[in-house]
């Protein structure tokens, strides 16, 4: 597999349930994601059309990506997460492919914010900046530069405030 790959990104179908729990499962130590994910979908925070998979050339699901409802203080808001990349294709564009297609499926729904909790040296990529910046802080402790936010919309106003998450994330 080299960066020159074509990935499909596209909605999760019910038929993709199974490959996706897998694909969260060879991503991380434990189940923890693959069972967020599972609760999620169940959740009032799920939005259709917000999960979104890239598909290898054969058309094995090779990463996932999730955006679901979460507030800032009284704001709605989006939190991506979990994301997550098989291991066989990891550091191919899968990652960045599905996450840059689950943006732009929000940007067109018309979503502007989206926090993150994830690593300071790869989100950035894709226009997320501290959190800090925007007054936006969650509910727990968090190292500063983990904790991120992307305005899809610069034209829109960004509140500020306390995240608060869906209830599946335990916090």
């Amino acid at each position: 597999m080299n960066d020159s790959v074509t990935w499909t990104t596209r909605p999760e179908t019910a038929a993709d349930a199974d490959a996706i729990r897998e694909v969260n499962l060879g991503a991380f130590p434990t189940a923890l994601e693959a069972d967020l994910v599972e609760a999620l979908r169940t959740d009032p925070a799920w939005i259709a059309g917000l999960s979104l998979v890239a598909e290898a050339p054969d058309g094995t699901l090779a990463a996932f990506a999730l955006l679901t409802r979460c507030r800032v203080d009284d704001s709605p808001a989006l939190v991506l997460g979990p994301c997550a990349v098989l291991p066989a294709y990891q550091r191919t564009g899968a990652g960045s492919a599905v996450i840059r297609a689950a943006l732009e499926a929000a940007r067109v729904r018309g979503e502007n914010i989206v926090t993150c909790l994830g690593h300071p040296d790869y989100y950035p990529r894709f226009g997320f900046t501290p959190a800090s910046r925007y007054g936006i802080r969650p509910a727990f402790e968090v190292p500063d530069e983990a904790m991120m936010v992307l305005a899809l919309d610069s034209t829109a106003p960004v509140p500020s405030g306390t995240i608060h998450y869906p209830a599946p994330f335990g916090v």
